[in-house]
C-alpha cells in the first residue's frame, strides 16, 4: 500500500545522506570500492582480449565489410533505433547577418514534429557554386553553435569557399530544455548536466539521448540538400569534443556524408576506462563494450570515406588511445585498399579545437575535396554575440516560439512501453528469469562466508561488524544486530542508501532489532561504506561506476540485488533466525533493490520500502531528480516496472512508506 509522504525536511535529509553528505566515512570505503573496480576491470580486460583476437583474425575484405555492417546495425540499435519516417522540416530563415566575404542565415527547422533545431548557415559571397559544405557540430559550449572556437571554424571555412550549417544540440545554445524563465539559464546546467539528466531517463526506456543528436544531424543534412548553393556530394561533418562525438556518430549513421572530422574525441576504451572514465550520457552507448566495439569501429563504419582524427597531445581523451585507434582504423582501411584515406593530425595543446588543429583540418579538407588555397594561416575572426546569431526572438526556443523536448518524447515512449507490457503480460506473466535478464544479473549461489571484525553492545542489542564474501574478490560490509534473549527470532535484511547504520531518517536497523528481530544491515557494492565518496565538479563517481556496468551489459542495480540475495542466504543460515520469517527493509535507493530481491528469492515474508521511488515511469516523468544513478537499468521499461514486480511478490506483502515525491 502507498502511505503518506515524508515531510520535505526529512526527505531532503535522506536524499543528502544517500549522496554521502553528512555521514561519517569508514576507513574501509576505499578497500570495498577498489574490489568492485578490480572486478569490473577484469571483466573489461577479458572482453578487450576477446576483441583483440577478433580483430587479429580479420584478414579479408569480406570480414572487414561484415564487421562494418554489424557496427552500423548495432550502433543504431543501441541508440534505440532511429525514426522510420521523416516529417516535414518546416524550415524558415528568421534573419540574415551580412559580413565581408560571407553571410550568416539564421535558420530553424524541425527534426521531429514540434522538435525545433536552431542553426546558422554560413554562405561564401564568392567562389564556385555549388559550394562544398561542412555540417558543423558543436561541443559542450553553453552557447552551442555560437561558441567562440566554433565560430572561428565556421567563419574561416566560409572565407575559404565552404558553406557551413552549424546547429545547436539539445541542452545548448538556443535549445535549453530546463530553461529557468527568470534567469534565462538552465535550471540544471547547460550541456553535460542537461544531457545526463535527460540521458539517464532515456536509458530507462531503452534509448540513448544520442538518438536525438544523431537524428538532428541527419535532418540538418536533409536541410542542406534543399539549398541549391550546396554541393550534395561534398558535405563533410566536422566537430570537436562533444561535437567530435556527434561527428563520429553521424559517420556511422548517415552514409551520405562525404567525409568525417572528429576532433578531441577519438581515443581507446583501454585508455579511457579508469581515468577519466565514461563521459556524459550521449557518449555512453550501451552495451558498446560488451559487444566488442571501440572507437576505431566508428571509423570503420564510415570507411572508405576520408576520415580525419584530430588529437590534442595533452587532452583528457588520452592521446595514447587516439594512436591505438588510428592504427586499428588504418588496418581496416588497408584491407579495404584505402589506407591513405584515414589520417591523424596532432597539436601540443590541451583539450579543444586549437588553432593548430583547425589549420591542419582546413588543409586536409582542401586536399580531399579539391579546394585550393586551404593550407593558409587562419585569419583573425571577429566573433559575433550570441544575440546576433540567435535564430529565435529571445535566444531560447522555450520562452519564444516553443519546442518539444527530448523528455516529452521519452515520456510518450514510456507510456507506449507500459501499454505493450500490459498487453504482453496478459498472456505471459512477468517471471523471475525476466527480472534477472533485465537487470543483467549473473548467477551467484551458496551462502557467503563471513569475517567478523568485532562486536559491541548498544541498548540491549549486540552488534557484530561483518564482511560478507559475495563472490571471489568482492566483499561487502555488514552489521548484524542481535537482540538479547534466547531462542530463534524473526529476521530482517536491511539496506539503506543512507548507509547500513543510518539512524537519522526513517526506520533504523537498531530500532528493528530492539523490537525483537535479528537484523542484518548491509551496504551493497557501490552504496554506503562500499560506495564512492562524493566530489565537487565533474562527473559523479557513482554515475561513472554505474556507466561502466552498463557498457558491460550489466547494471549496478543488478549487482546490488545479487548482494541482497547473498545476504538473505547468509541470514537464513544464522542459528538465531527463523528461516521462514525474514522480511526486507529498503530505504531510499535500496527500496527497489529490496523489491527485486524479494521477487527473485520468493521466500521472504514481506518487503517494506521507505522514501523510495514507486515506479521507474515516475522517474522518467520527473522534471529533476538527483542521486539515482545506481537504479538506472538500461531498457528496464521495455520489460517491467516496479508495480509489476510487486504484483509478482503479492501486493499484500509489500508496504510502501512515504514514496518519493519528485514534484517536491
Amino acid at each position: 500500500m502507498r502511505m503518506r509522504c515524508l515531510p520535505l525536511g526529512l526527505l531532503l535529509s535522506l536524499i543528502l545522506a544517500s549522496a554521502g553528505w553528512g555521514q561519517p566515512r569508514d576507513e574501509g570505503r576505499g578497500e570495498y570500492l577498489a574490489q568492485l573496480d578490480h572486478l569490473l576491470e577484469s571483466r573489461f580486460e577479458a572482453n578487450r582480449a576477446e576483441r583483440d583476437r577478433a580483430l587479429n583474425s580479420m584478414t579479408t575484405r569480406q570480414q572487414v565489410l561484415a564487421r562494418q555492417q554489424r557496427v552500423r546495425e548495432r550502433f543504431v540499435a543501441e541508440l534505440g533505433g532511429l525514426p522510420t519516417t521523416k516529417s516535414p522540416l518546416k524550415a524558415q530563415v528568421t534573419g540574415t547577418v551580412d559580413r565581408e566575404g560571407y553571410t550568416i542565415e539564421k535558420v530553424i527547422f524541425e527534426s521531429l514534429p514540434g522538435f525545433k533545431v536552431t542553426a546558422n548557415l554560413y554562405l561564401p559571397k564568392s567562389g564556385k557554386k555549388p559550394f562544398p559544405a561542412v555540417l558543423g557540430t558543436a561541443g559542450h559550449s553553453a552557447n552551442g553553435k555560437a561558441g567562440g572556437t566554433y565560430q572561428a571554424v565556421w567563419v574561416s571555412l566560409a572565407r575559404r569557399g565552404w558553406a557551413v550549417l552549424a546547429f545547436d544540440p539539445p541542452g545548448q545554445g538556443e535549445r535549453f530544455e530546463y530553461l529557468d524563465p527568470a534567469t534565462r539559464k538552465s535550471r540544471v546546467g547547460a550541456g553535460v548536466p542537461e544531457h545526463n539528466m535527460t540521458g539517464m531517463q532515456c536509458l530507462l526506456t531503452g534509448q540513448n539521448i544520442a538518438r536525438y543528436f544523431v537524428w538532428d544531424g541527419i535532418r540538418a543534412f536533409d536541410y542542406m540538400l534543399t539549398r541549391k548553393e550546396i554541393d550534395p556530394k561534398r558535405i563533410v561533418v566536422a566537430g570537436n569534443s562533444g561535437g567530435g562525438t556527434q561527428s563520429a556518430y553521424l559517420g556511422v549513421a548517415d552514409q551520405r556524408l562525404a567525409g568525417v572530422i572528429s576532433s578531441c574525441y577519438p581515443t581507446a576504451w583501454r585508455n579511457l576506462w579508469t581515468v577519466p572514465g565514461p563521459q556524459d550520457a550521449e557518449q555512453v552507448t550501451v552495451p558498446w563494450i560488451a559487444e566488442g566495439f571501440d572507437f576505431s569501429d566508428f571509423v570503420l563504419a564510415a570507411a572508405p570515406k576520408p576520415y580525419l582524427l584530430s588529437s590534442a597531445l595533452r587532452d583528457f581523451f588520452p592521446i595514447a588511445g587516439a594512436r591505438v585507434t588510428l592504427q586499428e582504423a588504418k588496418r581496416f582501411y588497408q584491407i579495404l585498399g584505402d589506407e591513405e584515406r584515414v589520417h591523424q593530425i596532432t597539436a601540443d595543446e590541451q583539450h579543444g579545437w586549437s588553432k593548430p588543429l583547425r589549420e591542419q583540418a582546413y588543409a586536409w579538407l582542401g586536399q580531399w575535396f579539391g579546394v585550393p588555397g586551404m593550407a593558409t594561416p587562419e585569419e583573425k575572426v571577429v566573433l559575433e554575440s550570441d544575440g546576433t546569431l540567435a535564430a529565435t526572438p529571445t535566444g531560447q526556443l522555450q520562452n519564444s516560439i516553443g519546442s518539444r523536448t527530448v523528455r516529452d518524447f521519452n515520456r510518450e515512449h514510456a507510456v507506449a512501453l507500459r501499454k505493450q507490457r500490459e498487453e504482453r503480460q496478459r498472456t505471459t506473466p512477468l517471471s523471475v528469469a525476466e527480472i534477472r535478464r533485465t537487470l543483467g544479473m549473473r548467477e551467484l549461489r551458496g551462502v557467503p562466508t563471513a569475517n567478523s571484525k568485532g562486536t559491541s553492545a548498544e541498548e540491549g542489542v549486540t552488534i557484530e561488524k561483518l564482511e560478507l564474501q559475495i563472490e571471489p574478490g568482492l566483499k561487502i560490509p555488514a552489521l548484524l544486530f542481535v537482540p538479547a534473549g534466547g531462542g530463534k527470532k524473526p529476521g530482517v535484511l536491511f539496506a539503506s542508501s543512507a548507509g547500513k547504520d543510518n539512524r537519522t531518517t526513517g526506520t533504523s536497523a537498531l530500532s528493528l532489532a530492539r523490537s525483537g528481530s535479528v537484523v542484518l544491515a548491509v551496504d551493497p557494492r557501490g552504496m554506503g561504506e562500499a560506495g564512492p565518496a562524493p566530489k565537487k565538479g565533474g562527473y559523479s563517481p557513482l554515475y561513472q561506476l554505474a556507466a561502466r556496468t552498463w557498457l558491460l551489459n550489466e547494471s549496478l542495480a543488478g549487482m546490488q540485488v545479487n548482494d541482497l540475495l547473498a545476504s538473505l542466504r547468509y541470514l537464513r543460515a544464522r542459528p538465531e533466525v527463523i528461516a521462514t520469517e525474514i522480511r526486507l527493509v529498503g530505504q531510499g535507493n535500496a527500496g527497489p533493490l529490496a523489491i527485486f530481491a524479494a521477487a527473485i528469492d520468493g521466500k521472504t515474508s514481506g518487503v517494506v520500502t521507505e522514501s523510495s521511488i514507486h515506479s521507474y515511469e515516475d522517474l522518467v516523468n520527473a522534471e529533476i531528480y538527483r542521486n539515482m544513478e545506481n537504479l538506472i537499468v538500461p531498457g528496464i521499461l521495455q520489460h517491467l516496472d516496479l508495480p509489476e514486480v510487486v504484483k509478482l511478490i503479492g501486493a499484500n506483502k509489500v508496504q510502501e512508506r512515504d514514496p518519493a515525491d519528485f514534484a517536491r
